[in-house]
C-alpha cells in the first residue's frame, strides 16, 4: 500500500488592511470577493499571510505589507451572509500575533516575485502559492519565528500537527 506524503503548503490572499482586520477578528479568510476556488485549495496547518496593498478598498491610502500571518485551521468551508444577497465563502484561519512588514525592503529575496521591477503583478490575481523560503522569510519580517510555528510534519509518522493539539492523519487530510 502506498503511504500519502503530507505536505504544507504556503499561501497569500491580497486584501485591504480594513478587510483584513475583520478577518483576523473573526479568525477567517475569504478571498477574491468570496469566492471557493483558493479555499478549496487550501489544507489544515498550510501557513497563510495576507499581503494588503491597500488600507481600504479600492481607493484607500497605499500600505503595500503584510498585515495578517497564520495557520489555516480546522474544519469545512463555510459561507457568511453579510447581507444584501452578499453571502461569501469562508475558511478557518487560526492568526499569530505578528507587526505589519512592509514588503519593498523584501522583493529582492521573495524568489516568486519574478520580475523585480514589476513586483506587483505577483498579487495580480488576489491569491497566491509560494515556496516555503519565502513564506519563511516573511513570517521572520512580521517577527515570528518560522521554526517553531510551522514545523516539519514528523518524518514518516503520517500525521499533521495542529495548531488545536490533535493530529490529522494522511486519510483525514485528503478527505479534507
Amino acid at each position: 500500500m502506498k503511504q500519502a506524503t503530507l505536505v504544507r503548503n504556503y499561501w497569500i490572499g491580497v486584501v485591504s488592511k480594513t478587510h483584513v482586520d475583520k478577518a483576523v477578528a473573526g479568525g477567517y479568510t475569504q478571498l477574491n470577493h468570496g469566492k471557493a476556488g483558493p479555499l478549496e485549495r487550501m489544507r489544515e496547518g498550510d501557513g497563510f499571510a495576507f499581503y494588503s496593498p491597500r488600507i481600504d478598498h479600492p481607493y484607500g491610502a497605499p500600505l503595500q505589507a503584510f498585515t495578517a500571518i497564520g495557520r489555516v485551521g480546522r474544519g469545512a468551508i463555510f459561507q457568511a451572509d453579510e447581507g444584501d444577497g452578499f453571502v461569501p465563502f469562508r475558511r478557518a484561519v487560526d492568526y499569530l500575533p505578528a507587526h505589519e512588514a512592509p514588503i519593498k525592503p523584501l522583493i529582492e529575496a521573495l524568489s516568486f516575485i519574478r520580475n523585480k521591477a514589476f513586483w506587483g503583478a505577483a498579487f495580480r490575481f488576489g491569491f497566491v502559492k509560494l515556496p516555503e523560503a519565502d513564506f519563511a522569510l516573511i513570517a521572520a519580517a512580521m517577527g515570528r519565528d518560522f521554526a517553531r510555528d510551522f514545523p516539519d510534519f514528523p518524518s514518516g509518522s503520517g500525521v499533521i500537527p495542529t495548531s488545536t493539539g490533535r493530529s490529522l492523519t494522511a486519510t483525514e487530510v485528503a478527505r479534507a
